[in-house]
Order: structure tokens, then C-alpha cells, then sequence
């Protein structure tokens, strides 16, 4: 396996490694995901570039770029459910769990769309509003650990008042990015679906 596959397969353990930093809930572990997640960042740039310079672009690396990029988005909007954050007397998810399911839903149906398109001899490529989503998700996933570490770590022992306000707005501001990325995502998928319908009516077997 050549330098560029290992960085690409290095993001499953990354993703790993940000459910877990973001399960413990402790001192200065939201810091340490948004690290985990920079350095997923810079592994996602560092395999691409490297495979074009050194001309080692391999099929195993075609496939598995794309999936470990997603495994990691997953992952990061999978934790998010279990992240509470505080709106005065309310207790909300960081992210609401409906979303994650439209952004999990959107990935298995666009594969497999792609998958059908293979067996009819098509290669559906990424379109500009699939990498739309992406930058989308990246952006919100990074806002949302950024507010955390914020909240958590940076404003440790600050003044209750202060927390109280900042998890007001917190709360607006992850909820509204939320509804933003599943609006997104949502949109990304379904033009997929309309571009290539005629694959879906197809008889072919």
C-alpha cells in the first residue's frame, strides 16, 4: 500500500479517535477534536496531491478517498447528537438527530445511485452541488467544534452569566447551521436523483 492509501485509510482511524474525544465530554477534549479533524483535513489534501505528483492514482484510492471522507463526516454529526447544548430552561441536542439521519440517508441513496449507473456502464461523477455539501458540512462541522471547545474549554470557570448568554446564541447558531447543512444535503441529493432519472425508470437488467 503506497503513502497516499495509508494517509486516505488513516481518516477511518481519525474518525475513530473524534467519536471518542467527543464521548469523554471532559476538560479540553473538544480542543482536541478540532486538532483530530484539522489533521483528517490535511491527510485529505496530503493524498491527493501526493498521488498526482508521484502519479500513483490507484482504483483502491478512486474509492476509498470519497468513503473515508464520508465515514468521518458521519462520525462527527453521529457524536453530535449526543452533545448537549442549553437554551435557559431547554436541554437540545447539538445537533438534532433527524438531520444526521438526512445527511447519513443522502450518502447511502447518492452510492447507491452510482452503483446502478455502474451497471449500466455510467460513472455518475461529483457535480458541483455534491461538492457544495461537502464544503458545507466541513465548514458546520468545524463552526460546531470551534463553539464547543469555546464553550467548554476557552470559558472554563467564566462567569454563569456569561455562559448563560453565550449558550443562548450558541444555541440559535448550531441550530440554524443545522437546518442549513440538511437543506443543503438534502438539495445535493434529490438533483442527483433528477439529473439521472432516467436510471431509475430504466428496464435494463
Amino acid at each position: 500500500m503506497n503513502v497516499p492509501n495509508i494517509l486516505t485509510m488513516s481518516r477511518l482511524g481519525l474518525a475513530i479517535v473524534l467519536m471518542v474525544l467527543l464521548s469523554l465530554q471532559r476538560p479540553y477534549m473538544y480542543s482536541a477534536a478540532v486538532l483530530v479533524f484539522a489533521i483528517a483535513g490535511i491527510t485529505d489534501f496530503l493524498d491527493g496531491y501526493l498521488a498526482r505528483k508521484h502519479k500513483i492514482i490507484s482504483s483502491f484510492g478512486r474509492l476509498m478517498d470519497p468513503l473515508t471522507d464520508k465515514v468521518l463526516v458521519c462520525a462527527a454529526f453521529v457524536s453530535f447528537v449526543e452533545l448537549q447544548i442549553h437554551r435557559g430552561s431547554l436541554t437540545l441536542s447539538l445537533v438534532p438527530a433527524w438531520i444526521v439521519v438526512i445527511i447519513i440517508a443522502r450518502e447511502f441513496l447518492v452510492t447507491g445511485l452510482r452503483l446502478l449507473a455502474a451497471t449500466h456502464g455510467n460513472i455518475i461523477p461529483a457535480g458541483k452541488w455534491g461538492k457544495h455539501k461537502t464544503v458545507w458540512q466541513i465548514v458546520v462541522i468545524v463552526a460546531l467544534l470551534l463553539g464547543m471547545a469555546v464553550r467548554y474549554d476557552l470559558l472554563r470557570g467564566a462567569d454563569p452569566k456569561l455562559l448563560a448568554d453565550y449558550d443562548f446564541v450558541f444555541s440559535y447558531v448550531a441550530q440554524g447551521l443545522s437546518l442549513a447543512v440538511a437543506l443543503v444535503t438534502l438539495a445535493s441529493g434529490l438533483l442527483y436523483f433528477i439529473q439521472y432519472r432516467e436510471l431509475i425508470s430504466s428496464r435494463r437488467t
